[in-house]
């Protein structure tokens, strides 16, 4: 230090108290445990759970477990047919779905459709159609065309559909478009914005919700076979009805392998459209 300068104290810091917030989070949890417990509680109308029953019959559960546990290899050969009916449901209804879900999305945006009346019209049937689950879908097609493959494909056609038009167009919603709005201050029509404008600038959009459709597909057809509507879940629900667990297991394999193998198509095919 030089002589006439004044020395500085050094300065402290120190942190400030950690606040306490293991209370709220005690709150927190002790609540929701309460309304767990509260929904298991029949007396006051909440969801039955039987311990009892499963601790009774957990001898059952294991000797199924174990059936599945043991494919019937041999069975193999008569899947190939309903897993290609399944396939063919499952590509046919996306594509028709994505013929479909193009003029419907942009009807049902904003940017693309200005027009309020028309676009509510379009969202009210899209949300009716997405608010009806699957299996009624199929059920009510089932009763009206017949059982077979034409049900399931018309019931993943109305599914795509739904799943689309929403989340296609409210990413159109949620994103900015100055170039429609250039498009408009020079002249262009709504239907000439929209083809040669709304639908390029958005194809990256509808393309990724299309793999995505054709990848639930094979799910959902899986399923839709319970009610009569084709595909490989007609013969799944035929061998569980027969308890044939081997034969159960295979048909339950194969369908991993297949939407394995079309997820790692739609991701490779997805990395190329980004």
């Amino acid at each position: 230090m030089t002589p006439g300068t004044t020395a500085v104290p050094a300065t402290r810091f120190e942190l400030p108290p950690r606040p306490r917030i293991w209370p709220r989070r005690t709150a927190i949890v002790s609540a929701l445990a309460a309304f767990t417990v509260a929904t298991c509680l029949p007396a006051i109308g909440g969801v039955e759970i039987d311990l009892g029953a499963i601790a009774q019959n957990w001898r059952r559960g294991a000797a199924n477990l174990s059936a599945l546990l043991q494919p019937n290899w041999a069975f193999v050969p008569r899947t190939i047919q309903p897993m290609l009916e399944t396939l063919q449901m499952a590509f046919v209804g996306a594509a028709i779905a994505a013929a479909l879900s193009v003029p419907l999305t942009l009807w049902a945006a904003r940017p693309t459709n200005p027009h309020t009346p028309t676009r509510m019209a379009v969202r009210a049937v899209i949300n009716v159609i997405r608010a009806v689950p699957d299996l009624v879908w199929a059920t009510i097609l089932v009763a009206m065309v017949g059982v077979g493959a034409l049900p399931g494909l018309l019931t993943l056609v109305l599914f795509d559909v739904g799943i689309v038009v929403k989340l296609v167009s409210e990413a159109i919603d949620s994103a900015d478009h100055p170039y429609l709005g250039a498009a408009r201050a020079g002249g262009a029509t709504q239907h000439q914005m929209n083809r040669g404008l709304g639908l390029p600038q958005n194809l990256p959009l509808f393309a990724n919700q299309w793999l995505y459709a054709l990848e639930l597909n094979v799910r959902i057809s899986a399923i839709l076979g319970i009610v009569g509507a084709g595909g490989i879940g007609r013969l799944l629900d035929e061998r569980f009805g027969f308890f044939a667990y081997g034969d159960v297991s295979v048909i339950i394999l194969e369908i991993l392998v297949v939407v394995l193998i079309i997820e790692a198509a739609s991701h490779l095919l997805r990395r190329r459209l980004a």
